[in-house]
């Protein structure tokens, strides 16, 4: 019997190299899953690759509508009888500039899709989730919510916010058995971190990526899968004293 069995999540940026590495992971381990992302072409070919609509099921919003995420959950319980599992997975890097070369919509997009999101999710999330008596939300924060980087103050504060709610809603939410945790990656070989590291470096984004792999002690960036499989444990039964908790999957970086 899987890990998830009996369970259904909810797993937010689900076409992203992350949800869907966290989508298959989840599937393998018994769940049902509600793939939610911005683009319906990007799920249906997820849907596609996964070839089972008896265990997966997609929806189409921005994390920032908030009548949309009521919505994705309401459908994810109509649909599978259920939620036990959000994985507020759905983030932004932004822009990579000077604080000063920031315009006010710059800065203010991390914050949107980053914080804003996860709040959302968690707001209707919570409410069945309390009614049920348990339930997990898992939150994508990043080991820019634990420390600074130059160059990246609009992405490094929202995900010094999403620590913090986190914490909050982790507080809130535990005398009703409902779990809530944050994992922060540091730099994971997908999109994003190449995004970083062609905005930080333009001239030179080889170079940025191997002073980045130079300053984790591991010497190597993580993989998708391994972000799936901690989300999987936090997931499961086998996290069920652990709440209000940030995990590091970094490397070692924030260890220095």
């Amino acid at each position: 019997m899987g890990r998830l069995a009996g369970k259904t999540a909810l797993i937010t940026g689900a076409t992203g190299g992350i949800g869907e590495a966290t989508v298959h992971r989840f599937l393998e381990e018994g769940a049902r899953v509600m793939a939610v992302g911005r683009s319906a072409e990007k799920l249906a070919a997820l849907a596609g690759r996964v070839g089972d609509n008896e265990v997966l099921d997609t929806f189409t919003v921005d994390a920032t509508d908030e009548r949309g995420v009521e919505a994705s959950v309401k459908a994810t319980r109509e649909r599978f009888d259920g939620l036990d599992v959000v994985f507020a997975n759905a983030g932004t890097e932004g822009a990579a500039k000077p604080l000063e070369l920031l315009t006010a919509d710059e800065f203010r997009l991390p914050f949107e899709t980053n914080v804003l999101g996860v709040w959302l999710l968690m707001k209707y999330a919570a409410p069945v989730m309390r009614e049920q008596g348990a339930g997990s939300i898992i939150v994508t924060a990043s080991t820019a919510g634990l420390i600074g980087f130059g160059g990246l103050s609009s992405y490094v504060a929202s995900k010094h916010g999403v620590i913090g709610l986190t914490k909050c809603a982790a507080l809130e939410l535990a005398e009703f058995n409902v779990r809530v945790n944050a994992i922060a990656p540091g730099p994971i070989d997908n999109r994003m971190i190449h995004s970083l590291e062609d905005q930080l470096s333009p001239e030179d984004p080889e170079a940025m990526e191997a002073m980045l792999r130079e300053l984790i002690p591991m010497k190597r960036y993580g993989v998708n899968a391994e972000v799936a499989n901690m989300a999987l444990f936090l997931a499961s039964d086998e996290s069920s004293h652990s709440t209000g908790s940030v995990f590091t999957l970094d490397g070692g970086y924030t260890a220095t």
